[in-house]
């Protein structure tokens, strides 16, 4: 993944990719377009101007810019103006504006009709990278065309989700399905399963797909701004509060709007939500006037949010707003036959990424990686092969390269040396559930997100059913619960009831 990163004079631009990219800076004052060249040029960057918004339009059709940085106050045309018709032809190019009057509502305006950010003069350095880097980030993603055909042998796509296995088949249909409409929907799964992928992917094949696109990642913004930063506020509204600022719904108007870790979402602000849900309206905080909006709202979560319902932790009418079409992401241990497609897709992703060439893996090292318990999913899979890649010193992967948490696999308590494992029938000692329980100790201290009890007790539940062929009345007996417990167990955990098992 690339990065943009802020050196004290110049502007660098980290990663490997080697497609270069342009910046369109619309301004009458040279002095400007000379500014931005200095800060941002390099071999990866250019960085082109305009005079005029006029010239700007024509530049805009020659050169295909990734970005647009245009003044609101031109000669001519006006930069409102040309927002407008850049708006017209391409609502993914990021438009930011700039202006010297920042009492003035026209920037708000601007903000209104679908610019990326406004930009105040004279600059500040470090905010002004930060914007840029942010709308260059935005472009690259609303341009990513996110696959979701698990054909490895195409190489001519950038970005996919990968698998083959009977979970993501039927992840693929009902992508292609919720593609197809402008249904609100909810993806469920465990931490690093893609969600924000398949939401891409949703949004890519859809009819809004030549729209914005934005992502707001609820948990990563504290609960006092992130009312603010969807929905806007008024001037003075609050302590610091110097000018109207317009939220990322009225910026994605017509578009999509990723909602992630929902779950994390405060009453106050999903009370919000649900209005726009039911009526497209909302305030903006400090607000009493209704903005209306039309976007699609795609939500999701790795909380389960019947539990959150109930512990009247998040709205149950806005659950069911959320839940029009459920779309639950398989952890990487469910669909374990699809480890080799990814490694193998990692390995073309990081060989291009990084520059190597390493095109194939060690048969052991694939054994490695296929045997291991991924509670971090698709993201520790990833982060594992990019790490063995850093250390490669091939051109294949070896199990050398591979960290030891994945090479060494540690002896469980029945696997002892000089104990033999238990006969069937035999007593279970103490000291194999602590063995047991430590193993799962050392899962959760490498993975934050995961939640021992609610993820042991759904596991055995699979295992119970998988183990009786689906016969309720046999895993409940296995488990010593009742088979009305291990009814409620199914539902609420959201385990697909006996054909898979069968």
């Amino acid at each position: 993944m690339e990065c943009l990163c802020h050196a004290a004079v110049r502007w660098e631009r980290c990663g490997s990719d080697s497609v270069m990219e342009t910046i369109l800076v619309i301004d009458d004052e040279a002095d400007v377009q000379y500014s931005f060249r200095r800060m941002f040029s390099t071999p990866d960057l250019r960085v082109e101007g305009a005079d005029s918004g006029e010239e700007g339009l024509r530049a805009i059709a020659e050169l295909r810019p990734d970005l647009v940085i245009t003044d609101v106050r031109m000669g001519g045309m006006t930069g409102l103006e040309t927002l407008a018709k850049i708006r017209a032809r391409d609502a993914k190019l990021p438009v930011i504006m700039m202006t010297a009057y920042g009492t003035t509502q026209t920037a708000i305006e601007a903000m209104k009709f679908g610019a990326f950010d406004y930009l105040l003069k004279p600059f500040d350095v470090p905010k002004l990278k930060e914007v840029v880097a942010k709308a260059l980030e935005a472009s690259r993603a609303m341009k990513q065309v996110v696959s979701y055909e698990p054909l490895l042998e195409s190489e001519d796509y950038d970005i996919g989700i990968v698998g083959r296995s009977a979970p993501m088949q039927e992840v693929f249909k009902l992508i292609g399905q919720l593609a197809g409409s402008n249904a609100t929907a909810l993806i469920t799964g465990e931490s690093g399963t893609g969600k924000e992928l398949v939401a891409r992917a949703i949004y890519s094949h859809s009819l809004r797909g030549d729209k914005t696109f934005v992502a707001i990642n609820c948990a990563a913004i504290p609960e006092n701004l992130l009312e603010s930063e969807l929905f806007g506020h008024e001037k003075g509204a609050f302590t610091g509060a110097n000018t109207q600022r317009v939220g990322k719904f009225e910026q994605c108007n017509g578009g999509t709007i990723f909602l992630d870790e929902i779950g994390d979402m405060t009453l106050p602000t999903q009370t919000k939500i649900l209005r726009v849900l039911q009526s497209g309206t909302f305030e903006r905080v400090g607000g009493n006037e209704p903005v209306r909006v039309d976007v699609r709202v795609i939500a999701a979560t790795n909380k389960p949010l019947e539990e959150a319902v109930a512990a009247k932790e998040f709205r149950e009418d806005l659950f069911y707003r959320l839940n029009v079409v459920r779309l639950r992401l398989p952890p990487l241990r469910e669909r374990a036959s699809d480890i080799p497609l990814l490694v193998n897709y990692f390995l073309r992703k990081f060989a291009k990424d990084l520059g190597k060439p390493v095109s194939s893996i060690q048969t052991e090292a694939l054994a490695a990686l296929s045997a291991h318990g991924w509670p971090g999913n698709v993201r520790e899979l990833e982060n594992v092969m990019q790490r063995a890649f850093v250390v490669c010193k091939g051109e294949a992967l070896l199990l050398s390269d591979l960290p030891p948490e994945i090479t060494k696999r540690e002896a469980r308590p029945t696997e002892a040396p000089g104990k033999p494992l238990p006969e069937a029938g035999a007593p279970v000692v103490d000291s194999d559930i602590e063995g047991l329980a430590r193993a799962l100790f050392q899962h959760a201290r490498a993975d934050s997100d995961l939640k021992i009890i609610p993820t042991v007790e759904r596991e055995l539940i699979i295992c119970a059913l998988r183990e009786t062929g689906g016969n309720q009345v046999q895993a409940a007996k296995l488990l010593g619960i009742t088979r009305a417990t291990l009814r409620k167990r199914v539902e609420k955990f959201g385990v697909r009831q006996m054909r898979e098992f069968n």
